[in-house]
């Protein structure tokens, strides 16, 4: 594998530099529980998941809401806990560990790059938190930026699909992805000092990888905090040919074209990159992590800080026969040896966070809830060795939250949020100016009614300036958006509901300023600064809980958006590069998501489950063509079998075909994937050490994710056998 040039780090001298915003704590998101031990019996493992607040009384997991017992107007939610990510965890990119959940797939840009798709919308329109404030990143603005997380040292993640916008800001008009750390300890540990490690390894791209964090008590109100994580791999073994077939086709016609030319030398290059099988060249990636936080717990107020730095370089693998583009040189030298250079990113970010949680008693207000993160990213692209442009990105979102009594008839919460985000690219593909972005927002989510119907309404105004300093243009936006719903609870262990919204969202600056070439994506990206707000109408149905002793949920949704804003392939090209252009039309989302999970055996000490999901979601632009990349239909069935000591799955997930496409987009052939996993848990009685092996794409299919722009060339991993272990004591 080709070495990736490094940065050094020289942010992590600024360490003792940083000040700290004051904002508020997630509106969604529970405070970062202590790993415990896990029981051996069931009973017991609902009592340690009612301990961490993390489980209703059923022991079904849910999440909560500052001042909520419920929060049914985020009707479709997943949670994946630490066990989940160790059974997901691939490339270390959390779109991939989500990709399995209904209604999620991935961008899989790069095994380096890979962010979720919630309901068919991706990019700005879904956000991706750390415990309820931004990642920070730029993985919002292009496929190819990665998201600043490794899931391996995660607690727990939140996956909130619908009109998530209401807590989290207009850009969530898709969802939000909540990731829950204990960078910042809420709670004194047990023990008097508590350790979590992960370790593993696969076979499909060489990777190793391993993790570690430690809680320290000192004294009787402080807490030490300390986690860091490594990972590498090499580039990927697939299945099969590297590009898709109708692009193999093209590429063979092409070289017969240059070969009755006489281009002899060009011919036999757009063979080989025809004939590439079995890996893709230029994907392998390598990340660190460092963090470590104090918390400070007094009565039943807590305080907290944490800094942290992430550092990952990856691969970007470029399009079989399509030289690079390199400024007004490089356009005409396209093919020749400076254009074939391999194309890598390398990223780093400090990122400091501050949360409280301050107790007010038992009158009106009983919590105030603050959040606030700080981050200055650098993400540079380079071209071979030399680097051809980097992007800088410092930011401030904050958040404060009055968290009203639970005792009351009207439960709930009501707050403020700012952000400030000051981007700056340079270099010769530096396609978006440099940009200022300030909102304002103030939210508010209340819960009425204790009986078997209850009321759900939410309000969010919020107030945008993105300026382009060098373009002397500066744009405005005022938004508003609402949802209310209602639930019914009269059937014993079943919700039902039905939620409307209306939200709003104002347009990015890539949506607004993008001009001019990207050599990550290898496209030339147009945007235009007269978009407006985009506007949707929402309606969700579901009904969820327990059927017999199994449990379901299932959720219908329906979206009408005016103004829809989307990246579409406009079939010319400009300095050698396809353009994609920005623009704006009405659109109609559709979709179904379902879960089913029954215990089709369940004596003592052993059980076999069943779990079978489905997503399928339908987007239609206003002309009668289709939305691009929206994911296709796609099934999932699992057998699982457990005891006190062992868990034994199988599963098989379907993809089905995509051929509703745009114009330049290709269709896509729906694939199989054939899964298998063995966990471990050697110590009787315990579950603090998991030992697990599993093998991923079991037949060695090559499949591709229609939702990718990378697609045609960057096909999922081939058969992969993975082995790991996690420990807690």
């Amino acid at each position: 594998m080709r070495r990736i040039p490094s940065l050094a780090p020289s942010r992590l001298a600024l360490a003792a530099a940083l000040g700290l915003a004051v904002t508020a704590s997630p509106a969604l998101a529970d405070d970062a529980a202590e790993a415990q031990p896990a029981p051996a019996d069931e009973k017991a493992q609902v009592e340690d998941d009612l301990h961490n607040r993390q489980a209703d009384d059923t022991g079904n997991i849910i999440v909560s809401a500052a001042g909520l017992k419920e929060l049914d107007v985020l009707a479709g939610t997943s949670v994946l806990e630490a066990r989940d990510v160790q059974r997901q965890a691939v490339t270390g990119q959390i779109g991939e560990l989500l990709a399995k959940l209904p209604g999620v797939s991935a961008t899989s840009f790069a095994p380096g790059s890979s962010r979720p798709i919630l309901r068919g919308q991706q990019g700005e329109r879904v956000r991706v938190l750390v415990d309820g404030v931004g990642t920070s990143d730029v993985s919002n603005t292009s496929v190819d930026h990665a998201t600043t997380i490794d899931p391996i040292t995660v607690e727990r993640i939140e996956v909130l699909r619908g009109p998530a916008v209401l807590l989290y800001g207009s850009q969530a008009i898709g969802g939000a992805v909540n990731v829950i750390d204990k960078r910042i300890p809420v709670r004194m540990p047990d023990e008097s000092f508590h350790l979590d490690a992960f370790a593993g390894v696969d076979s499909a791209s060489n990777m190793r990888t391993g993790a570690a964090s430690i809680d320290v008590g000192v004294g009787e109100s402080l807490v030490l905090h300390l986690d860091g994580s490594w990972r590498k791999s090499d580039d990927i073994s697939i299945a099969g040919f590297q590009v898709a077939p109708a692009l193999r086709a093209d590429l063979l016609a092409d070289a017969a074209e240059e070969q009755a030319e006489g281009e002899l030398e060009e011919a036999e290059e757009l063979r080989e990159a025809a004939g590439v099988r079995g890996t893709v060249p230029n994907s392998g990636a390598q990340n660190w992590t460092i963090n470590g936080g104090l918390g400070l717990i007094l009565g039943q107020s807590t305080f907290g800080a944490s800094l942290g730095y992430y550092d990952s370089r990856y691969g970007v693998p470029t399009r079989p026969g399509a030289g690079h583009h390199h400024g007004e040189e490089g356009a005409a030298a396209a093919g020749e040896e400076e254009g074939e250079e391999l194309v890598t990113i390398g990223l780093e970010q400090l990122r400091a966070d501050f949360k409280g949680d301050i107790y007010l008693g038992e009158g009106a207000f009983q919590r105030l809830k603050l959040r606030a993160g700080f981050s200055d990213y650098t993400h540079t692209e380079f071209e071979g060795d030399e680097i051809g442009t980097t992007f800088d990105s410092t930011s401030i979102e904050a958040r404060a939250e009055l968290v009203q009594s639970e005792s009351g008839t009207l439960r709930g919460s009501t707050g403020i949020q700012y952000l400030h985000r000051d981007f700056f690219a340079v270099g010769a593909e530096a396609y978006v100016p440099p940009n200022l972005t300030d909102q304002f927002a103030i939210f508010t989510l209340q819960e009425l009614g204790a009986g078997p119907f209850q009321l759900e309404a939410a309000a969010r105004a919020e107030f945008t300036t993105v300026k382009a300093q060098t373009l002397g243009i500066e744009n405005d936006y005022n938004t508003f958006s609402g949802a209310l719903g209602v639930v019914y609870e009269g059937i014993e262990g079943v919700r039902i509901g039905l939620n409307g919204s209306r939200v709003e969202r104002a347009p990015s600056a890539e949506d607004l300023f993008s001009d001019g070439p990207h050599i990550a994506t290898q496209a030339y990206e147009i945007g235009d600064p007269d978009l407006t707000v985009e506007r949707a109408w929402g309606v969700e149905a579901y009904a969820r809980g327990q059927l017999g002793a199994g449990t379901f949920n299932l959720t219908v949704y329906r979206q009408w958006f005016d103004n829809y804003i989307f990246l579409e392939e406009a079939g010319f090209e400009l300095d050698d590069l396809p353009v994609f252009e920005y623009l704006q039309q009405d659109a109609d989302f559709f979709g179904i998501e379902a879960e089913f999970s029954y215990p089709l055996i369940d004596t003592d000490g052993f059980r076999l489950l069943t779990d079978l999901s489905a997503s399928y979601v339908e987007a239609e632009l206003a002309d009668g063509t289709a939305v691009p990349r929206i994911p296709p239909l796609s099934l999932l069935g699992a057998l699982e079998a457990q005891t006190d000591a062992f868990d034994v799955r199988g599963e098989v997930q379907w993809f089905d075909d995509q051929d509703r496409v745009t114009a330049f987009e290709t269709p896509t052939e729906g694939f199989t994937m054939v899964n298998a996993l063995v966990a471990w848990r050697p110590l009787e009685g315990n579950r603090n050490i998991t030992l697990q092996i599993a093998a991923d794409n079991i037949l060695d299919v090559n499949g591709r994710r229609h939702a990718s722009f990378t697609k045609d060339f960057v096909p999922l991993m081939g058969r992969n056998f993975r082995a790991s272990v996690r420990l807690s004591f």
